[in-house]
């Protein structure tokens, strides 16, 4: 029988109940990391409109590693006692709770874009030192300093990673996701464009490839053998006039990550640099690249961008395209979007009690 969006989809020993996926979205609503009521509402809601992996945002395995001073964290046990309730919700719904672990490296320390994403220096009120993989900060009208991480930092870093993982166990996560996209920490080591060292974390495509490999063995040590780690990277940097990442090299870079411990590759693109050159963002437009891993490694992937009509994400599936659908901005916009796909497929879904008086007739 050929796979469907609505065909339960195996990793390990952890089933999850269809192929669609709540892709991590920024919230900006945490204080010091603490998750709060915004986001149970925000998490739940997405299970109970069906969506088969519910995934946390950018989740800081460091205070230092938040993207902003609204980003959820990590790196403390009442942080994890405070999820724990939020992921008992998500699982009694069927559906399989997930958090991305980040560390925002050089792009840490931002405001949120509601009040203009501009760099916060360390000396402001709410900014504070970042790091990353060269003492370049990030391009900015008013740029943060950045500080070039030493082998001490990087040995921090990697600790950090395994420590957020077990935390993330002991809150009630089933699949942990190590975040390795769009500029931040890890990415910044993998790309060119960030990475001008010349220690074993630089140069080479096996030195800059290093420190993603050794997280996500971290990750896979502490975490359970029957429940997946997935990695999400940005397939290309989108700047093809300068020596930079792209899909050859994430390619690549796919078998050594399952060789780590990555049971799916979460393909994505760019966030490395503000003059990258998007490409035209219609219907699908980066599942090219998973595409390209999928068949250039057999590692299971999962597709994002722009994927909105539930026909396109099935025949994804069908197609072998993807094994996963992420949808971001359409789960904001219609949280039960699962519901109704599933209706416009013909495919049965088990439909909330306190709600199966609005199933379709």
């Amino acid at each position: 029988m050929t796979d469907s969006l609505f065909t339960p989809f195996s990793l390990r020993e952890t089933t999850i109940p269809n192929r669609v996926m709540l892709s991590p979205m920024c919230q900006y609503s945490a204080e010091e990391g603490m998750p709060n009521e915004w986001h149970r509402v925000h998490l739940g809601t997405r299970a109970v409109g069906g969506a088969g992996v519910v995934m946390t945002e950018a989740t800081g395995v460091e205070r230092r590693g938040r993207i902003t001073p609204g980003c959820l964290g990590i790196w403390s046990d009442e942080q994890a006692a405070a999820l724990e309730p939020i992921t008992a919700f998500v699982r009694s719904q069927g559906a399989v709770p997930a958090i991305q672990l980040a560390h925002a490296g050089r792009k840490a320390s931002h405001a949120p874009p509601s009040e203009g994403g501009h760099a916060l220096p360390a000396d402001h009120a709410d900014g504070w030192e970042t790091i990353s993989a060269t003492d370049e900060p990030y391009p900015d009208e008013e740029p943060a300093a950045t500080r070039r991480m030493d082998g001490d930092d990087v040995e921090e870093v990697i600790d950090a990673f395994a420590a957020a993982a077990e935390r993330a166990l002991s809150a009630g996560f089933e699949i942990a996701e190590v975040h390795a996209a769009h500029g931040y920490l890890l990415h910044q080591f993998l790309s060119p464009v960030t990475n001008d060292r010349e220690d074993a974390y630089g140069g080479s495509f096996e030195n800059r490839t290093r420190l993603v490999r050794e997280v996500v063995e971290a990750v896979r040590g502490v975490w359970p053998d029957d429940k997946p780690v997935f990695v999400r990277i940005s397939a290309t940097d989108w700047l093809p006039d300068r020596d930079s990442w792209d899909v050859d090299d994430s390619v690549r870079l796919a078998p050594l990550l399952a060789d780590a411990g990555a049971d799916l590759i979460d393909v994505s693109g760019g966030g490395i640099h503000p003059d990258q050159e998007l490409p035209n963002a219609g219907p699908g437009y980066q599942v090219p690249y998973a595409e390209a891993i999928r068949e250039g490694t057999d590692v299971p992937v999962a597709a994002v961008g722009g994927i909105t009509e539930p026909t396109h994400a099935d025949a994804l599936v069908r197609n072998g395209r993807a094994d996963l659908v992420a949808l971001g901005r359409e789960l904001l916009r219609h949280p039960y979007w699962p519901l109704e796909a599933a209706h416009e497929l013909g495919a049965e879904v088990e439909w909330p009690v306190q709600y199966r008086r609005g199933r379709f007739e």
